[in-house]
């Protein structure tokens, strides 16, 4: 699901809070200076003690320090969450080459932050450390200070034993981190799968509360609106040939747009385009589709630019309400906010098919660009007038209504602003593969389809 939401929402998850390193690092911490203090007091060995308790500090600090700049809550990028992890690394080794370099058994808790890097973090990144991780256990291996025993204070292992641990660091590094990040990875995926359920679920379940205030709008308007269709029918009657031009022209627009709001009304009663078959006019070329779609924006006084051409055979499709209402939505706020000129252009290959339509508006702010298709982001601004002259602002819910339908019938819809330093205005481009788009419609060849396109393919027709 390509939307900006998911794909911020995953990001975010993926990203380890601080809370988390400032903890491990103070088990670390503790666990460092429990064995330091246990074998400078409890074995008596001969370590370095203030030199390992220094390099041990320098943790502490660094703690303390992340702690009073930032909130508990604060979540790491990737490169922030590295160097801390690089820093862990670089602590250790300074610590092992205090105690005997990889002669020294905990030389093996090198594996521990390329294994949190392989969980958290970015392949290249785990990488990295690793290398970091094997280049330090190297040095230690050739460069350390003994390490401390009873008797005479020192002891030499043989440097076969060295070199067999520093194989099992890179081999355990190695396998740890590939083992850890396919674990990691597959659960990532599953988390992406639940948030893009979750989001959908959401939207539909909007959409379904919605279902309900629009059977409830439809009724209560429908009275009104009949009322209006008498009054208007029996003024025409009364005043005949003796209306002026002017009124006799508004009467009949009036009339005109109540039978629009009629129109309207009614397909909301049929949005989810679920009905049984594709008989007679069920079924449309794209052509028809396309000219179905600018029809009622003709009379508005908006110049409409109509291309309609592809390669190869035209589809055809199941009528769909949904996807129609959808797409007029998108339509009507086009007209709204063009100042000359509104561009419809429909396309197909043997691959894909597409509609998209262009403005010559101010185009989309940043907001609903970030977050189309959630419900409540209104694409009208409070200042601009809409189409009937008044100012106002809409409830934000025709971008989601058309997007929870378009992408219903399994189209993508991508928003985006015209980028040519000569243009502007909001493109809107909705796409289908060929397949889908033509799932459920009466084959090429029936005769239901013969019908002479309104709009040849190729033709453009200024408005």
């Amino acid at each position: 699901m390509p939307d900006t939401e998911l794909n911020s929402l995953v990001r975010d998850a993926r990203h380890l809070r601080l809370d988390t390193f400032v903890r491990l690092r103070w088990l670390a911490i503790t666990g460092q200076s429990a064995a330091v203090v246990g074998a400078q007091f409890g074995l008596g060995l001969p370590l370095p003690f203030g030199w390992c308790f220094l390099v041990i500090a320098t943790s502490s600090w660094l703690n303390l320090a992340l702690r009073i700049r930032f909130p508990a809550s604060y979540r790491l990028s990737d490169d922030s969450a590295a160097l801390l992890l690089a820093f862990d690394i670089v602590q250790l080794a300074a610590l092992l080459f205090l105690t005997g370099g990889l002669q020294n058994p905990f030389s093996l808790l090198f594996l521990a932050p390329v294994l949190i890097s392989a969980t958290a973090l970015p392949p290249e990144r785990t990488l990295a450390l690793g290398l970091l991780a094997v280049g330090l256990a190297t040095l230690l291996a050739l460069v350390h200070r003994p390490l401390p025993w009873f008797a005479d204070g020192r002891i030499e292992l043989p440097f076969l034993y060295v070199s067999g641990v520093w194989t099992a660091i890179l081999l355990g590094t190695a396998f740890t981190g590939v083992y850890a990040w396919r674990v990691a990875e597959e659960t990532r995926l599953l988390a992406q799968a639940l948030a893009a359920t979750e989001l959908v679920l959401a939207r539909e379940q909007h959409l379904s509360q919605l279902d309900g205030l629009a059977a409830a709008a439809a009724h209560e308007l429908g009275t009104p609106l009949g009322t209006i269709m008498v009054v208007t029918k029996e003024l025409i009657r009364q005043l005949g040939p003796t209306a002026s031009p002017a009124v006799a022209e508004d009467l009949n627009l009036l009339r005109e747009q109540v039978d629009r709001c009629r129109g309207i009304l009614g397909k909301l009663t049929s949005l989810d385009g679920d009905g049984a078959g594709a008989g007679f006019l069920e079924t449309v070329t794209f052509s028809h589709l396309v000219e179905e779609l600018v029809a009622p924006q003709r009379a508005l006084g908006t110049a409409l630019d109509v291309t309609s051409l592809g390669d190869g055979p035209e589809p055809a499709c199941r009528r769909n309400p949904g996807v129609m209402f959808g797409l007029a939505n998108i339509l009507d706020n086009a007209v709204d906010f063009a100042e000359a000129r509104v561009s419809v252009e429909g396309r197909w290959t043997q691959e894909r098919v597409w509609i998209e339509i262009r403005d010559d508006g101010p185009g989309f702010s940043s907001e609903v660009l970030l977050r189309a298709g959630e419900p409540y982001v209104t694409t009208r601004s409070q200042d601009r007038p809409q189409s009937g002259g008044t100012v106002g602002a809409g409830l934000g819910l025709g971008l989601f209504i058309a997007k929870t339908l378009i992408e219903r019938s399994g189209a993508q819809l991508v928003l985006t602003n015209m980028s040519s330093p000569e243009t502007h205005g909001a493109v809107v481009r909705v796409s289908w593969a060929r397949h889908i788009f033509e799932r459920g419609a009466v084959p090429r060849h029936s005769p239901e389809l013969n019908i002479r396109h309104p709009l040849p393919p190729g033709d453009v027709v200024p408005i």
